[in-house]
């Protein structure tokens, strides 16, 4: 059986274009809510308990440095494999990739901790992955990086900032 494409895909599961890079649709957000005294205090509010997204970047695109207030298991669906570039909050950088070779390091399921700025660039052809969030994904929790600020915090890693942020 031939791989499907990257436009095969885009149109199957009706994705559209995500505010940080490449293409997305929830498929999953939880009816139940975790009440805001049960959360961490970083949380602003109710938090459904998950939520879930399909997510496919093409070749050249990216996904910008950006962070969010929970953990974030990527899941590897279909095409290539895919390296997630993390900033640890105490400037640990780490590449982890998701795919289907064990063999070569790749991983089908991956963790970013919650505060760990991160962020993708397409080398193949597409990758298509899924999000999970637990407690679930809100706008009001992610944070866009700001080059000047990263490039700042984390001189060390300018190459990879420059190549996952946008000029300001």
């Amino acid at each position: 059986m031939k791989e499907k494409e990257a436009d095969y895909w885009k149109e199957k599961l009706e994705l559209s274009q995500h505010p940080e890079g490449g293409w997305f649709r929830e498929v999953y957000r939880a009816e139940e809510q975790i009440i805001h005294s049960s959360l961490p205090s970083r949380f602003t509010g109710n938090r459904s308990f998950s939520t879930s997204i399909y997510y496919l970047l093409e070749k050249g695109q990216f996904s910008a440095f950006h962070r969010i207030k929970s953990d974030e298991l990527w899941h590897f669906y279909a095409g290539f494999p895919l390296n997630i570039h993390v900033i640890h909050p105490e400037g640990k950088y780490e590449t982890i990739t998701i795919g289907n070779n064990p063999d070569a390091n790749e991983h089908l399921q991956a963790v970013i901790p919650a505060g760990c700025w991160f962020g993708s660039i397409a080398e193949n052809p597409f990758t298509l992955a899924g999000c999970t969030v637990s407690p679930g994904f809100d706008f009001s929790d992610f944070v866009m990086a700001k080059r000047n600020a990263l490039l700042e915090e984390f001189p060390h890693l300018k190459e990879i900032i420059l190549t996952l942020t946008k000029p300001e």
